[in-house]
Formats: structure tokens, sequence, C-alpha cells
């Protein structure tokens, strides 16, 4: 989603948060540092939209210290020092390029709220350069960099959470314990959405670079293209060259609440079919996509709209879990389990408004993994399944055919077409290395 803050918008989010993590920390699930010295000292890197919740989330943490600011625009690094000035002592560092940010010894760990083709190769630069990472989903460009980046965490023995952040949401913990006691009895299908009102983003033009920013840098990894004046900051995740499309973008949120609920891990056989249906413009992802994940057993299927906003159980975003006894609806904010008429059993609601109420929570489990080895609700090896089903529901799109997975391998068999879409080729001398 597009969550920029506003400078009102930050300031209330932070003061919410606080308030909510002090009500936590009472009951000891989050632990606060007893001197400066054991706060753990956090980069943000990329800080429009996503990159400030980050902030917010972290400023509204006792045993957490932003230390540095680092983005390819100078406005974003002005804009994030500034709202870390309000609410802490120190000031961050601000910086463009961040490898420079990689060699201080100071810093600790980094938060990647960069777009889609950045996320894999920053979190492999930063695990080899000592440093913990909290990438935000779907924490990687392609298949191939899903396993590059568990083995970078792997290799040099670092915590790495990934942004899967309702996996620490106490009232989405409490309904999917709810479904593993059985309530639901057997379930073996789970159905996941998203709707949204997107409108068209045009034909874009070339155009000169903007001062503000390092557009070379920006490209990092991802293979050169000429500037064009509708792509950043936000409609990269339509283009296959930055992006992932909306199933990287909203899908790995729900799919891995369909993963969790249904217990299972990767899946046999993906089918998948979409396209630009609403607008005629630069967009390349589909905006309207129907895909399928067989895990033999059990099922997945994900549903997407992103220009018509209708979507189901009154909500523009969930999951429903189809069990022998009945139907948990985790929709929007809130769960409700019903019957097989359909008679509400009860309701599981959240005690905060909005989706990202609980942001904080997940960054303290982040925080906690570093400082005390607590495991990680979303750790990256857990969380990359998620994004599995992502890259092979696109692969099976763009080959135009089903795809045949390998769980064990982790491999696609049989299919050269879709073989060959499983990985990138990379800008010379930004190719990631484990």
């Amino acid at each position: 989603m597009n969550n920029a803050i506003r400078r009102r918008d930050f300031l209330k989010q932070t003061s919410v948060l606080t308030a909510g993590l002090a009500a936590l920390g009472r009951t000891g699930s989050l632990s606060a540092a007893e001197s400066p010295n054991e706060k753990v000292r956090v980069g943000i890197i990329g800080c429009n939209a996503r990159g400030m919740a980050h902030i917010a989330g972290y400023l509204a943490l006792p045993n957490a210290e932003i230390t540095h600011i680092c983005d390819v625009d100078s406005r974003a690094v002005e804009k994030g020092i500034a709202a870390v000035a309000k609410k802490q002592q120190r000031k961050p560092k601000g910086v463009t390029d961040l490898r420079r940010m990689l060699e201080d010894p100071g810093l600790d760990a980094v938060s990647i709220a960069m777009p889609d083709h950045w996320h894999a190769p920053a979190t492999i630069l930063a695990c080899a350069a000592g440093k913990h990472v909290y990438v935000e989903k779907p924490g990687s460009h392609n298949l191939h960099e899903s396993e590059m980046m568990v083995a970078a965490a792997r290799k040099h023995k670092r915590v790495v959470q990934m942004g899967n952040q309702r996996r620490s949401w106490p009232w989405v913990i409490e309904a999917i314990e709810a479904l593993h006691a059985g309530e639901l009895g057997a379930v073996p299908f789970a159905r996941t959405w998203y709707t949204a009102h997107r409108t068209s983003i045009g034909h874009g033009k070339p155009a000169p670079v903007p001062a503000w920013l390092d557009y070379s840098l920006w490209q990092g990894p991802a293979p050169e293209q000429p500037y064009r004046d509708n792509v950043i900051h936000y409609n990269w995740h339509w283009f296959w060259n930055w992006g992932t499309g909306e199933i990287g973008n909203n899908g790995v949120h729900m799919m891995d609440l369909a993963r969790w609920g249904l217990k299972v891990d990767l899946p046999g056989r993906v089918t998948c079919g979409g396209n630009r249906y609403f607008y005629q413009d630069d967009w390349e992802t589909p905006d309207t996509i129907g895909a399928t994940f067989d895990f033999g057993s059990k099922g997945i299927a994900w549903d997407c709209q992103s220009c018509a906003p209708r979507g189901f159980e009154g909500a523009t975003v969930g999951v429903n879990f189809y069990g022998e006894k009945g139907c948990m609806a985790i929709a929007g904010n809130n769960c409700t389990i019903y019957d097989l008429n359909n008679k509400v059993l009860r309701e599981i609601k959240s005690q905060r408004e909005g989706l990202f109420g609980f942001d904080s929570v997940h960054f303290a489990n982040f925080l906690d993994g570093i400082r005390e080895g607590k495991p990680l609700r979303a750790e990256i090896e857990e969380g990359q399944k998620s994004t599995v089903l992502c890259h092979l529901g696109n692969i099976a799109l763009r080959a135009g055919h089903t795809v045949n997975f390998d769980p064990k391998s982790r491999k696609i068999t049989g299919d050269k077409a879709a073989e060959a879409l499983a990985g990138r080729t990379y800008r010379r001398g930004w190719e990631p290395k484990v």
C-alpha cells in the first residue's frame, strides 16, 4: 500500500504507538533498554512512504536509536532526519549511499524500506557487513534472490526479520491460535484478496533526472533504463524491472496468513491468470489477477482487483479460512468466526484503529531477537516461503501456463520457459553474492 505519512499523522502515530507499547511492556512482552548503551542503533534505508512508518515505529521503542537516515532522494533524507529530531535527542546522520552507511562500526542494524529490486541485494550487503536486517515485504524480487538472502543470513549469522507484520499483531495471533486449536475442525482451503482504486499512471515521458535524486543509485542492481516521469516514487511497483506487482505488494501479507493458518510451506502446483484490464497505460503487471496454489491436501487462492475497490467481507484486504465446521474471516482489522449456516459464533477485534497500529510490536520483536535471541515472528526463511508463492504466481502468469514446483529442492520442474523467469539479469558490478 502507499502509506506516505503527513507530519500530523506521523506525530499522531508515534504517540499512539508509544502509549500502546507502554501497556504491552507492563505485561513483559517488550524489553526496555536499561541504558543508552543497550539500545540497538538502527539505520533506516528508504524514507518515502513506508520508510516513514519505520521511523515512527522505532521512535516508539525505548530500546532503539535511529542513527542513520539513508535515501537516494535528498528531500527524503531531510524529511527523515527532521522526523527523528522531533522525537529523539540525538540527530541521525544523513546518507545517500547505503554502502557508506554499512561501513560505520557504530551501526547495529538496518531497516529496509526500498523498492523491491533492492530488498535482497541490500539485505545481502548488510549481512556481509555484520548488520542485522529488517526488510520490508516481499523481501526479494525473484525466486533466486529468495534463496540467496536466506543463505546470507545463515552464512553471516545475522538476525533478519521480514515485514510480514501481521505475524506480530496480538488479535491476529489469537485468531490463528483459535484456528489451530480446532474451532473450525479440519481446514483445507483459504481464499485471500486485495482490492483498491488505483488510477491510471499514464504514459511516461523521458525527462531530466531531478536534482534531488541519485537515479543511478536508485536503479542499483536493476538493468538501467532511462528516467521517465511516471515511475518514481511509487509506480515502480507495476514494472517488472523493479517491482513484483500487486501480488508482491499486498498479496504476500494475505498469503502469509493463509500459509500460517493452514500450516503449509510450499506448493507443488501453481496457476495464475490476469491482465491490465482497466487502463491502457505503462503499467506492466496485471491489475486484476487470480491465482491458485495447490499443496496436495490443501489449497490457497489469491484474488486481486487493483482498480476495482469493492472486496469481500466488507473489507479491501483479508483471508477466509474454510473448515469443516465453518469459516473464519480475517478481514481488514477484525476477525469473525461463522458456523456452516453463516451464523456469527464470535468475533476477535483489534484494539487499535488502522491496519498499521501494531507495527512497532513487529519492530520490537526484531530488536528482541537481536538483544536477547528471542524467536522472530517472521524470520526471513519463513517470510520468504510466502514470497515464493508470489514469485511462482508471477512466473505462472508470465509463462502462460501452470507451473510445477518441487518443495524439497525448491526448483521449478521440467519447464525451461518458467525456469528462465526464476532469476534476473543484474546491472554490471551489482550482482548479489553470498
